[in-house]
């Protein structure tokens, strides 16, 4: 396959990615720390009335059909759960990125923040399977925010999508990665853990970003989160996806020395995945409709 860009014209546009906003910035700090307490998730979003107002409206969207209004952001952190707050924060930041269209992945608009919410409630059900203790919100976080580079490859990769899958299809490539590699000499992992770096998240974040497509090739503290990340992601793409990368990565069965998981488990995860992906999206498109 032809290279259509250089790496530099990429790292270049990284660069020129805004900023995460603080508040978005200081809830993903603060809730991929184990010893973190909620009073904070709640004073950072109480500081941000644009924050507030969007937390409001999603707890008591009719997604969520609550008998009684919620009116205070205490009650309504408490009820979403710091995870749904930090991802809401997360995606009102960098709406821009989450939900554009993909064309270089001949994806429509929001097929991003579609998958990557679906990874994310993957991951959160898949950490209470975990051999070791793995905080569900932490796997919730880092599913959030796992294909992010995705957003900056596709500006470069074009019409490609079809070329790349006849490269998996002959064997010439690997997986798309692989071919995302040929084509830019960069692939979105790294493309994403360059965004993670410039945006100063978390290094446990920056790691699920970078090896959610190879685990075995994290850092050791970090695998179970990133295995959680990885095989989330599988899932996603097995409950739903209009992208040409979808299903064209390797599952790395080394998740069995990670995470108890029968198949009928993960059948589970794939039906909790659908309900509660249909509550969330539901939610925000409610809210951001009312919005406009």
């Amino acid at each position: 396959m032809k290279q259509r860009a250089s790496k530099e014209e990429i790292l270049k546009a990284i660069e020129e990615v805004p900023l995460l906003s603080p508040s978005a910035s200081r809830l993903l700090q603060i809730t991929s720390q184990e010893d973190h307490d909620i009073k904070e998730v709640i004073d950072i979003v109480k500081c941000d009335a644009s924050l507030t107002a969007r937390v409001l409206k999603i707890v008591n969207s009719v997604a969520y059909g609550l008998a009684h209004e919620v009116t205070t952001i205490d009650r309504a952190v408490s009820y979403l759960g710091e995870r749904m707050v930090a991802g809401i924060a997360l995606g009102d930041s960098a709406s821009a990125l989450f939900h554009k269209e993909l064309a270089g992945y001949e994806g429509p608009k929001s097929e991003l923040w579609n998958h990557d919410l679906r990874t994310a409630i993957a991951a959160r059900e898949i950490a209470r399977f975990a051999k070791e203790p793995l905080s569900p919100d932490l796997a919730f976080t880092a599913g959030i925010l796992h294909a992010v580079g995705k957003a900056v490859l596709s500006d470069f990769l074009g019409k490609t999508a079809n070329e790349v899958l006849v490269g998996i299809d002959s064997h010439e490539v690997s997986d798309y990665l692989a071919g995302e590699r040929d084509l830019l000499g960069i692939d979105h992992t790294e493309a994403g853990y360059v965004l993670a770096k410039n945006w100063e998240l978390p290094e446990s974040l920056q790691m699920a970003i970078r090896y959610h497509h190879r685990p075995d090739e994290a850092p050791e503290e970090y695998k179970l989160l990133v295995y959680a990340v990885h095989l989330g992601c599988i899932i996603a793409m097995m409950c739903g996806s209009q992208a040409s990368d979808s299903l064209q990565y390797h599952l790395n069965k080394n998740y069995t020395e990670y995470f108890d998981l029968t198949s009928e488990q993960i059948a589970s995860v794939m039906l909790e995945v659908n309900e509660a992906f249909d509550t969330l999206d539901s939610a925000m498109s409610d809210t951001k409709e009312t919005s406009l």
